[in-house]
């Protein structure tokens, strides 16, 4: 990735709108994430010696683009673990699925069994088999081609809990081989875009709303930028 494309910015949080294909913290592959890229961008920047403090409030899938918020500092870090934990944050994702939904609004609430050796979920109807409970919400916004796009506010933060519960109600992302997707995408991306996030700053305590825009490099999602 050349350059960050940065999205807010200030003493004690940063945004980036991260491009599919990257990861947010290192695995095994040994790739760079977009932890170590932003900890460069700060320490170019400010000229700041030594090494540069920075850590992931959230995380999104390697193939998910959109918004990812690290915080600058240790305060921060503790705040907004506990503004994630108390829930008092909204999460909006857009996915484009092949099929329309049975509602064009509903509540999702599936249980949730990560299998690690395949890093995928299952997702069932009830707890009869254990697993998390994981909740959102879904609106249909519109229609381009084939394409539908949804809008998703995840309730609960479970590992692939929108791939999994859209694949559940037979409207699979775009691109998302791994929850029955018939065609990849050809970068390996998958249409699903972490679209905006709100809560209260951690410090100033004031009401901040931010938004990434849609990946200027795929044509489809193009066709939804109209949208705002």
């Amino acid at each position: 990735m050349k350059r960050l494309d940065i999205i807010y910015e200030d003493n004690h949080l940063i945004m980036v709108n991260k491009p599919s294909g990257v990861l947010v913290q290192g695995d095994s592959t040994g790739d760079e994430p977009l932890v170590e890229m932003v900890k460069k961008y700060i320490k170019d920047k400010y000229k700041k010696p030594g090494a540069v403090f920075l850590a992931p409030v959230h995380r999104i899938d390697r193939p998910v683009s959109g918004l990812v918020v690290f915080a600058r500092t240790s305060k921060a870090a503790e705040r907004m673990a506990k503004i994630f934990q108390d829930r008092k944050v909204k999460k909006t994702y857009w996915a484009l699925v092949s099929n329309r939904p049975p509602e064009d609004e509903a509540k999702l609430i599936n249980w949730l069994k990560k299998d690690p050796e395949k890093n995928r979920t299952h997702c069932y109807d009830s707890d009869r088999r254990g697993g998390k409970r994981a909740e959102l919400d879904y609106k249909f916004l519109g229609k381009v081609g084939s394409h539908y796009l949804l809008e998703i506010n995840p309730l609960t933060g479970r590992s692939h809990q929108i791939r999994a519960q859209l694949a559940k109600i037979g409207c699979t992302i775009k691109g998302d081989a791994k929850y029955g997707e018939k065609v990849r995408n050809k970068d390996g991306s998958i249409n699903l875009h972490s679209r905006g996030i709100e809560f209260e700053h951690p410090v100033k305590k004031e009401l901040l709303k931010v938004k990434a825009k849609l990946p200027k490099n795929d044509i489809i999602w193009q066709n939804f930028a109209h949208l705002g």
